[in-house]
């Protein structure tokens, strides 16, 4: 389930044109940077990781819309930074491409 949903949000950046090269390039890496990262916390928080992902592709979505909503990727950006708060000292690799991940899309967003 999990890496179905990372699939998509895969799929969703390359099919997005309007995203720079190398922004998708770092996207690309940031999310299999994330597969790493939520497979193992799936481990010993299975409903954690998942709400990652969900958050994830949540946010992935609202970037990448052709019309954008910008109150709808506050939220799911905000969902995203919320669900691994708790983690950032026991994860903090997650955490960290966690955020890294929510401020491209955020600013896509823009």
């Amino acid at each position: 389930m999990i890496e179905d949903r990372i699939r998509k949000i895969e799929a969703r950046i390359n099919g997005t044109e309007k995203l720079p090269a190398d922004t998708k390039a770092e996207l690309l890496a940031l999310l299999e940077s994330l597969r790493q990262e939520v497979a193992e916390l799936s481990e010993s928080h299975g409903e954690d990781a998942d709400s990652i992902a969900r958050f994830a592709e949540a946010s992935a979505h609202e970037a990448t819309r052709a019309e954008q909503k910008p109150e709808l990727l506050e939220a799911a950006i905000n969902g995203l930074n919320a669900t691994v708060e708790e983690f950032e000292v026991s994860h903090p690799k997650l955490a960290d491409t966690i955020n890294r991940i929510a401020m491209i899309l955020s600013n896509m967003g823009m």
